[in-house]
């Protein structure tokens, strides 16, 4: 009992308030965000994190413009493919727990998964090597019934061939992250939101992450996908994929993100050999070697080694950046369908570190 109250009591401590004493960055960093400051404008939220500590954290502009509604630190995005880390260490997971292996095949674990996918393993759709067909490019733009993970499995079943053999070349896909998140359900039982929140988001802390189902999950301190229009923003906050889970649904707030890094320095969750695994590049079967991990895309960058993901889907711009040798994190959501958050997160970094 004890040893449950320091464990608990450990969570409930670590804060995502900025750590005070590090300085002012505001002179710095808020004119790169003047775009999400205007009157009006769907805005950003932003945590900079260094050694562990919140440097810097603020919001801008507002998360809904309708009724007005400022953004904050808590305000919570759809992270869109900033989803795909979170998929991979669900799989992980299930891979250290001895239930899956990264060389299952797909069809072993999944029913219903068409024949002419039987070389196609685990790892290769964790690292967009699977070859498969991109299911939005069978969804028409005239659709108004959104698609679910399952859907996808289906649009696959009724395609008998694949871009290239499995392991021969990189092509990101977002079916094969659809197709993990199927992997989830059937191996451990769960459906895929609750086996994310029983085996990351609760055990992080992370109380007001998910993954969104209409009519079945409530989004707190919501943040609504907006567009440019003629004169000003107009909503624009889901799309006929939206509802696919696996590979971009889940929301999130920079607060909860800010423990979602520490997790990435502490490994808790799965082995730090898993971990590793994860922000190493994948080689193909000819040697050469791709700039994607396990859910993350990995790029040298003279002596530092940048890992990182961006997400981009329908109202909504983010990105998470990361310089692990310098235990720095810069996290950008934006609920505005234009914009490039990297870019912003890549500055913000030059910035800190003095550049």
């Amino acid at each position: 009992m004890k040893l449950l109250l320091l464990s608990l009591l450990a969570v409930l401590s670590f804060s995502c308030t900025p750590f005070p004493g590090r300085g002012d960055l505001a002179s710095s960093v808020d004119p790169l965000f003047t775009e999400y400051s205007l009157p009006g404008a769907p805005g950003a939220s932003l945590a900079i994190i260094r050694d562990g500590d919140v440097m810097y954290s603020k919001a801008y502009g507002l998360a809904d413009v309708e009724k007005n509604i400022p953004a904050t630190t808590a305000t919570n995005y759809r992270l869109a493919s900033v989803t795909k880390q979170f998929t991979a260490t669900a799989i992980l997971k299930l891979v250290d727990g001895g239930t899956l292996s990264l060389d299952s095949r797909i069809t072993d674990v999944l029913p219903g998964m068409p024949a002419y996918a039987h070389e196609v393993r685990i790892r290769h759709l964790l690292t967009h090597t699977s070859g498969l067909v991109d299911y939005e490019d069978f969804v028409p733009d005239t659709q108004t019934v959104q698609v679910l993970d399952t859907d996808v499995l289906r649009i696959l079943s009724g395609i008998d061939s694949v871009y290239f053999p499995a392991g021969t070349q990189f092509r990101y896909s977002n079916s094969g992250y659809a197709l993990l998140a199927l992997v989830v359900e059937s191996v451990s039982g769960l459906s895929f939101a609750e086996f994310l929140k029983q085996n990351i988001f609760e055990p992080l802390g992370m109380h007001h992450t998910l993954a969104y189902q209409k009519g079945i999950s409530t989004i707190d301190n919501r943040a609504f996908g907006h567009s440019k229009a003629e004169h000003g923003f107009v909503q624009t906050d889901q799309s006929n994929t939206s509802a696919v889970l696996g590979d971009g649904g889940v929301y999130s707030s920079v607060e909860d993100l800010c423990r979602w890094d520490r997790e990435l320095y502490e490994s808790r969750l799965i082995s730090p050999r898993l971990r590793r695994a994860s922000f190493t590049p994948f080689t193909l079967r000819d040697g050469t070697p791709t700039k994607y991990g396990f859910g993350w895309f990995i790029e040298p960058n003279g002596k530092r080694t940048s890992v990182y993901h961006t997400g981009s889907t329908r109202g909504f711009r983010n990105a998470i950046y990361r310089l692990p040798e310098e235990r720095l994190t810069v996290i950008i959501l934006t609920n505005r369908n234009d914009g490039e958050p990297i870019k912003i997160a890549e500055k913000v970094a030059e910035i800190v570190l003095g550049r």
